[in-house]
Formats: C-alpha cells, sequence, structure tokens
C-alpha cells in the first residue's frame, strides 16, 4: 500500500520541525514547504528583534528550515504567498489601525494565507499531497454523528493555538493534521532533540512581527485630543493607532486621583477617550464577520464561553445570531477590555463554534 504523502508547513521553529519528526515516524512521505512572507520594500528597520517572528527577513529562517529538512532527508519548497500576504494582512492590518481597531493579525494569516494560499500554490507547482500539517498545538476529530470536522483545544491548554485557527472551514479541516494537538512542549523538544535537531533549544517566536508596529504602518503624524469621557480634553496624541484598549502608561495625563486607561478609540472624531479602570469593564459585545466551524451557527441563540483575546480566560455568555454575518454577545459577568479588531472566539467545552471581529 503506497504511504500517504504530508505536506507541512515548515517555519524554522522547534514545533513544526518536530511535526515533522512525528509524521516520517508515523510511516508517512513528508514534503516541507515554506511560505516566504517578508517583503523587502516595507520600510523596517533592520534589528536584532526581527528574529524569532512569521513576519522578518526569511535569510536565516530559510537555511535552518533548509538544515532540517535535509536532516529528515524530506524534500522542501518554497512558496511565494508574499502578494497575497500583503494584501490579506498588512493592508487588512494598516485599515484596522487607521479605523480605531487593533487587529490579530494572525487570525487572518492562518485561515487565508497558512492554510489557504500555501497548500494551494503548493499544488500549483505540481506538488501532490493527500493531507496539509503544521505545528499548531489544535485537534481536529469528525463528529460519527454529523460526519463534520471539529476543531478542539489542544491537550497542553498552556500551549492551546485554537483561537487563532477559528476560521478554518470544513473543506481545509478535512485535510488537515495536527501532530502536536496530544502533546506538550517539553515532549515536542525532546522528539527533537532525539532527531539531532539544533532547533531543539530554539526560543519560541513572541509575535507576528517582533519590532514597532509603527514600522509597518508607517502613517503621517495626525495629531487629536486625548479627552476624559465627559469630553474633556487633557492631552495630545500624534495617531490614535499608537493606543490600544487598557493602556495606561505614557499617555501624558496627570492631575486625576485615580489612575486612568485608554478605553476608547474614536477614529471619527480622532480621539482618544480615557477613564478609570471600572470603565474598561463591559457586559457585551458585538461581533462581525463570524465564522463558524460547521459552518453555521448552532442556533439563533446559545449560551457559550468566550474568548476576547488569546490569553483571556473563557467567559460564559449568551450569544444571539444577527443579520448580516453578525452576532451579540452578552456575558454573566463583565469583562475587561473588550476590543475592537480583536477576534471574539467562542467555544463549547474543548470544542471550537466559531468566531467573529470585534466591532
Amino acid at each position: 500500500m503506497e504511504k500517504e504523502t504530508i505536506l507541512i508547513g515548515l517555519s524554522g521553529g522547534v514545533d513544526s520541525a518536530a511535526a515533522a519528526v512525528i509524521l516520517k515516524e508515523q510511516g508517512y512521505r513528508v514534503i516541507g514547504a515554506t511560505m516566504l512572507v517578508w517583503d523587502p520594500s516595507l520600510p523596517v528597520p533592520e534589528g536584532a528583534y526581527q528574529k524569532n517572528a512569521c513576519l522578518s527577513p526569511e535569510k536565516e529562517d530559510l537555511t535552518e528550515i533548509e538544515h532540517i529538512a535535509s536532516k529528515l532527508g524530506i524534500e522542501f519548497l518554497k512558496v511565494d504567498c508574499r502578494e497575497p500576504y500583503r494584501a490579506a494582512v498588512l493592508d487588512n492590518f494598516r485599515l484596522e489601525y487607521a479605523c480605531g481597531r487593533t487587529p490579530n493579525p494572525c487570525v487572518l494569516c492562518n485561515s487565508l494565507i497558512k492554510f489557504g494560499v500555501l497548500p494551494s500554490a503548493a499544488e500549483r507547482q505540481g506538488v501532490k499531497f493527500d493531507k496539509f500539517a503544521t505545528g499548531h498545538y489544535a485537534r481536529v476529530e469528525q463528529d460519527p454523528k454529523t460526519g463534520k470536522y471539529l476543531l478542539k483545544k489542544a491537550k497542553d491548554l498552556s500551549r492551546d493555538q485554537s483561537y487563532f485557527l477559528h476560521r478554518l472551514t470544513q473543506k481545509q479541516l478535512s485535510r488537515v493534521l495536527f501532530p502536536l494537538g496530544e502533546m506538550t512542549k517539553p515532549e515536542i523538544r525532546e522528539i527533537a532533540r532525539q532527531a539531532g535537531l539544533a532547533v531543539a533549544e530554539k526560543e519560541d517566536s513572541q509575535d507576528f512581527y517582533c519590532g514597532d508596529y509603527n514600522d509597518l504602518l508607517n502613517f503621517p503624524n495626525k495629531p487629536g485630543d486625548i479627552v476624559t469621557l465627559d469630553g474633556k480634553p487633557v492631552a495630545r496624541h500624534q495617531g490614535i493607532w499608537g493606543y490600544t484598549i487598557g493602556k495606561r502608561k505614557g499617555l501624558g495625563i496627570g492631575g486625576f486621583k485615580v489612575p486612568m486607561y485608554v478605553v476608547r478609540l474614536d477614529a471619527e472624531k480622532n480621539q482618544v477617550v480615557i477613564g478609570p479602570k471600572e470603565a474598561l469593564y463591559s457586559a457585551r459585545l458585538q461581533a462581525d464577520r463570524a465564522s463558524w466551524v460547521a459552518g453555521e451557527p448552532p442556533a439563533p441563540e446559545f449560551t457559550c464561553e468566550i474568548k476576547i483575546r488569546n490569553l483571556h480566560m473563557p467567559a460564559k455568555a449568551t450569544v444571539r445570531i444577527l443579520d448580516g454575518g453578525a452576532f451579540e454577545a452578552e456575558f454573566d459577568e463583565p469583562q475587561l477590555s473588550v476590543t475592537a479588531g480583536q477576534s471574539a472566539v467562542l467555544y463549547d467545552g474543548d470544542t471550537v463554534l466559531g468566531g467573529g471581529m470585534i466591532c
């Protein structure tokens, strides 16, 4: 019986490398693929901080990936994803910040580029494979009753990345393998060590870009007022994109009896609105651009748990489906720093239902 062929996304890190080792040991024919997203025309200063980020000059990473592929004896190809990455991720990143929202670029990158453009482009390059794998910490199961694919949290909740994968479709999930879903980080590093891979000790990537986000935004200054909740100007800013909900330090304000935080960004008025910590709590949110793992919401109204950012503790809420691919949620208890542009991801236990962009 001919071995199945697995195309695996290799990033140069220990997770994807260990995933490739696992798949090869399981008897699969493994082909490594790396997506090229770095655009040297970006107005970004060079520096050591660029290492261990998804968006960074790829020369070092490519050398490491080639060493990994050679050590494992697997084929390796590079896939140019720069144009679709710029359009789907970087342009959206700039637009969201200009509108006073704080996006999570990894969410769109995964659904549109890493699990979309990368495997499709590899196929167009003549690469034939049965499944696509990555080093993400998540699990996929097939529901025996409905036949639909379920996206689930990783066994190691401290490493779980299902939040970033909630926009994957049934078609994508039907071809995906997550070899690390049942494992812990120490186990993964040991697998890489046993395989003789130098990346076994490599530190984790920290963000999609490790420099100053203003490098990527490259917006001209747009001065405006920093105002209190009642609209009183107390300071000036040079652009609302330099602020996020919950920011306290560096506001250039004083004279208040209690600490003041950024509680809202008003793009229409070009204002940064500040208030006391209690003003950061919200019992409701509305989200648009909803995506459902099953292809549709579970019901017009239902209860679940919601994460409003990756490291947020899931909070119980009641969700109501709205027209136009949107939903609203009411939390059992008010939540801190509900931030426009971030993803609200809905869970039923360890199963991802879907999510949307907080608006």
